[in-house]
């Protein structure tokens, strides 16, 4: 294998772990992978596939494990465990630590990075913004309806020659990259997105994209929770410019009917993550002295729907 990591776990299987697991292995690295409704099917098949666009894409023989006991000490450990189930973390990442292994986590909004520093080391932690629109269809199989970027970055510090490498190993594999100089500034960036469309299509009665686009009411309070992003991350001290707001507006029609991984939970009676991507970032925003009430409001209707 070519590239800054060898060996590498995927911790959270689901749509992105397997859509960014299955490309790293098909370029050559031995990944592994914990399962665990799908784990059954996925030995017996012997196989995980992902199907982007007009093209299908299956790893095989896949490498699946019930335990990260059993999948042993790596050199990445890739985190895309919705953030409700961080608290495992605790008992999960410590076996696949070896002195060498760093760890990425892919998950949604504010506050992953630090937790995941207290179980490993702030040393260890990368954080990776996967602007990407994928479902999980069934065991160890996703549909990508958009193939997006991940943004890369380091955790409290500039880049570092690992940082640099993964992308290249990424790209190497089919993965448009990116990388920033500051992780938090881009995470806030990717509330740009999420905070609405996420929000909104379960606040509004579980719509796909299209249909806020759509809806003049909807498409303004997208447009408004997008500035009230842009206002709190300014408070904080991070630039989003005007154009990036946009262009994640102009963007969103040209996914379909798509359903939000939020939305996918709700509808499936999954916990939302709601703290992570609402309810943290909302405290940063009034700590700060962000004016935010769209924001305020939607996190008050989430947490009414959720609570039903």
């Amino acid at each position: 294998m070519h590239g800054e990591f060898s060996t590498i776990a995927i911790v959270g299987a689901g749509a992105i772990g397997t859509y960014y697991g299955v490309r790293l292995g098909q370029a050559g690295a031995d990944v592994r992978f914990l399962l665990k409704s799908d784990f059954e099917a996925v030995r017996e098949r012997r196989s995980m596939s992902i199907e982007d666009g007009n093209s299908r894409v299956e790893l095989r023989p896949v490498a699946v494990f019930r335990s990260t006991a059993e999948m042993g000490p790596v050199d990445l450990v890739i985190v895309t465990l919705k953030t409700t189930a961080n608290e495992h973390l605790r008992e999960l990442l410590p076996p696949l630590i070896d002195p060498k292994t760093a760890v990425l986590t892919l998950q949604n909004g504010i506050g992953s990075d630090d937790f995941i520093a207290t179980i490993v080391g702030r040393e260890r932690v990368m954080g990776g913004l996967a602007f990407i629109a994928a479902t999980r269809t069934g065991p160890g199989e996703v549909k990508c309806y958009h193939q997006g970027s991940i943004t890369l970055g380091e955790f409290d510090r500039p880049l570092l020659p690992r940082t640099r490498g993964l992308a290249a190993q990424l790209r190497s594999a089919g993965v448009e990259m990116r990388t920033t100089e500051n992780l938090a500034e881009a995470r806030w960036k990717k509330l740009v997105w999420n905070i609405p469309f996420n929000g909104l299509a379960i606040a509004a009665g579980g719509i796909t994209t299209d249909r806020i686009c759509a809806n003049a009411t909807l498409a303004s309070r997208v447009r408004v929770l997008m500035k009230e992003v842009q206002t709190a991350a300014t408070a904080l001290g991070y630039s989003i410019p005007d154009e990036h707001l946009q262009q994640q507006f102009a963007v969103t029609p040209g996914m379909g009917a798509y359903q939000p991984s939020s939305l996918v939970d709700f509808l499936a009676g999954r916990e939302v993550e709601i703290e992570a991507i609402w309810g943290e970032p909302l405290r940063r925003a009034l700590a700060a002295g962000a004016n935010v009430p769209e924001l305020e409001q939607l996190y008050a209707e989430l947490r009414q729907a959720l609570a039903k």
